[in-house]
């Protein structure tokens, strides 16, 4: 059997996350609450190379006048696939970004990772205030 001790699988570094991809279409209704959530949200562990899974929930009031388009965000979750970033940076990331082009503070991030090296993480950004 091959031994793996030393080996590293390649990844992508942060810049080649697309928030380019996401988009949004104008929405009047600041006090309706948005939820979108995936469990398909991966990105690589920029420490061991290997693979991070998590269940990704993005919770927003649309204070902003506008709503995320949901194949652009398709897209853009995607674009982390091969990413080398740790979770806590990849919740703060998307958070971000996602405030910015919705141009909302009532947003909040929650990432809830597979369970890795018999822990569970789960990270939180933002508020829904």
């Amino acid at each position: 059997m091959p031994k793996a001790e030393g080996k590293r699988f390649d990844f992508l570094t942060e810049d080649t996350i697309c928030p380019d991809y996401l988009e949004t279409f104008d929405f009047d209704s600041p006090e309706q609450y948005i939820l979108a959530e995936t469990d398909e949200f991966s990105a690589v562990c920029p420490f061991s190379g290997l693979p991070d899974y998590a269940y990704l929930k993005i919770e927003y009031y649309p204070t902003g006048g506008k709503c995320i388009e949901l194949k652009s965000l398709k897209y853009y979750i995607i674009s982390y696939r091969n990413v080398g970033i740790y979770q806590e940076a990849a919740t703060k990331r998307i958070y971000e970004d996602l405030r910015n082009i919705l141009n909302t503070e009532k947003l909040k991030v929650t990432t809830t990772y597979n369970t890795r090296g018999g822990f569970d993480t789960t990270c939180a950004e933002g508020h829904l205030k």
